[in-house]
């Protein structure tokens, strides 16, 4: 091997090994900090559904793992890196937004769905920004990609009264959005062990209310009450469950609203129902089922089901139509809700993203009918 050569070999593999370290310090940057497990017991030992020899938070139901009736393809984490096969053919419709769209004074009920899990809720007259993810899914760019843009960027939005997470998962827990609002005035509520993600992102302590289930924070007029879920957390192969995972219940004057965050169906719904019920809007997930694990995410005949459980008079669906997660056509979700809605006599909100909704007065269609 001639001089020159070796130079150029030991250059690209220097090249190499810069952009290996860039990517591990990124990747531990997005992944996040977390509450030693001293911290946790200290903190979390008292609790029936955390336990103090795992470190680790405990699902009302055990997670099931089938991959032998996984269906749709391969269910192996290289897919993520991929273009789904299931992704929507052109760009799907939305509102594009800047901050001059957003009212200086918010309304007393408003929605804004940005796509997936993440929205932004006008109540009596305050801002609630829900599980903000505006870029892809995933520790590193190229991972879990979006179908589309968002409708807004994250420079577009307005100022928040409360940023509400309900797990740590990429698709709902963004760690740029969040270092976005460390600065403002906004208040933080997620569930426990949460906080430790937010103050390394710098998010000052006394902004942060991590909530156990039934639990609840107080905001001017606004209550928001922790329940529970069949789910999972974590942002790594090292921290399953070191953190809490939530649904929540969001009170204001007028209004009651559910929010069933990411869960599997399970006696829950009616226990939330019975507790806290009847809502106004049940904001449900209806997308990432599949039966190779059964029972994290939510069938379109349980969203029904779910409906009637916590006993509300409208279905507001979310986790939908912006990234792959289950290996099933992007709009067979909605698809199947919106008709099991329409045989139940449901109420269905289904605006496009970006789409200021009013309920009860703005009118929202399937748009996804026209998408291919």
């Amino acid at each position: 091997m001639s001089s020159k050569t070796k130079k150029l070999v030991g250059g690209f593999f220097l090249i190499l090994l810069i952009l290996i370290i860039a990517a591990v310090i990124r990747v531990n940057e997005q992944i996040g900090e977390r509450y030693s497990h001293e911290e946790s017991i200290e903190q979390f030992g008292g609790l029936s559904y955390y336990d103090p020899t795992l470190d680790e938070f405990v699902s009302p139901e055990s997670i099931i793992s089938a991959k032998d009736k996984t269906t749709g393809g391969d269910p192996g984490f290289l897919r993520f890196f991929t273009k789904s096969p299931y992704a929507p053919q052109n760009e799907l419709p939305k509102v594009k937004l800047n901050q001059s769209d957003f009212s200086k004074t918010p309304q007393d009920l408003a929605m804004y769905w940005f796509g997936h899990s993440t929205a932004l809720m006008e109540l009596d007259g305050y801002r609630i920004l829900i599980d903000p993810v505006l870029d892809n899914a995933g520790p590193l760019p190229g991972i879990t990609k979006r179908f589309s843009a968002a409708p807004v960027e994250r420079k577009e939005l307005p100022s928040i009264d409360v940023l509400l997470i309900t797990h740590d998962h990429y698709d709902h827990l963004e760690a740029n959005t969040i270092k976005h609002f460390a600065a403002t005035e906004t208040r933080f509520v997620v569930p426990l062990g949460v906080g430790a993600r937010l103050k390394g992102w710098g998010v000052p302590p006394n902004r942060i209310t991590e909530l156990a289930w039934h639990q609840s924070f107080d905001f001017k007029s606004i209550k928001i009450t922790a329940t529970p879920g069949v789910h999972y957390s974590g942002r790594s192969n090292k921290d399953r469950n070191k953190t809490l995972w939530a649904s929540y219940v969001i009170s204001g004057k007028k209004s009651k609203l559910f929010w069933s965050g990411d869960t599997g169906y399970s006696a829950h719904f009616k226990q939330i129902g019975e507790k806290y019920g009847p809502f106004d809007i049940a904001f449900v997930e209806i997308d990432a089922w599949n039966n190779g694990w059964p029972n994290t995410h939510l069938f379109p005949e349980q969203v029904i089901q779910v409906v009637s459980d916590v006993k509300a008079k409208s279905l507001f669906p979310i986790h939908l139509a912006t990234f792959d997660l289950a290996l099933h056509p992007w709009k067979e979700s909605i698809e199947m809700v919106s008709n099991l809605a329409e045989k139940s006599n449901i109420t269905i909100i289904t605006p496009l993203m970006g789409q200021k909704t009013i309920p009860g007065v703005t009118k929202t269609g399937k748009w996804w009918v026209s998408q291919q």
